[in-house]
């Protein structure tokens, strides 16, 4: 997966915004203004953060050398995954994962809103 199919990943979801609160480089994904993913999509390698409820999250870290505690994030629910050492159906299912925790924990008439076509 290159940045490029990353960024379209991420848009796909439901009501998912790209904004650039930080830099220029750097894509932040967020649903309904709550961030669900956060990646500099031309950096070499591609890295991006991720949403993780925290015992899967500590589970990956020790099975995967590629997912690391999240950089300049709560450790305790952010992954850092370096994308390309992961197989592409993995790293969308974390994105996926990443996407619907976050809306979990959006009020109720907010994820009611999301789920209309």
């Amino acid at each position: 997966m290159n940045g490029a199919r990353l960024r379209a990943f991420c848009l796909g979801f439901n009501d998912a915004v790209e904004e650039f609160p930080f830099t220029p480089e750097t894509s932040v994904f967020k649903v309904a203004g709550k961030l669900f993913a956060l990646a500099a999509l031309d950096a070499e390698p591609l890295r991006v953060n991720l949403k993780c409820e925290p015992e899967i999250a500590v589970r990956l870290r020790e099975e995967h050398p590629a997912i690391v505690p999240g950089w300049h994030m709560n450790k305790r629910h952010w992954n850092t995954v370096t994308v390309g050492e992961l197989p592409d159906r993995m790293v969308r299912e974390l994105v996926e994962d990443s996407y619907d925790l976050v809306v979990a924990g959006l009020p109720k008439a907010v994820r009611l809103r999301l789920d209309r076509p």
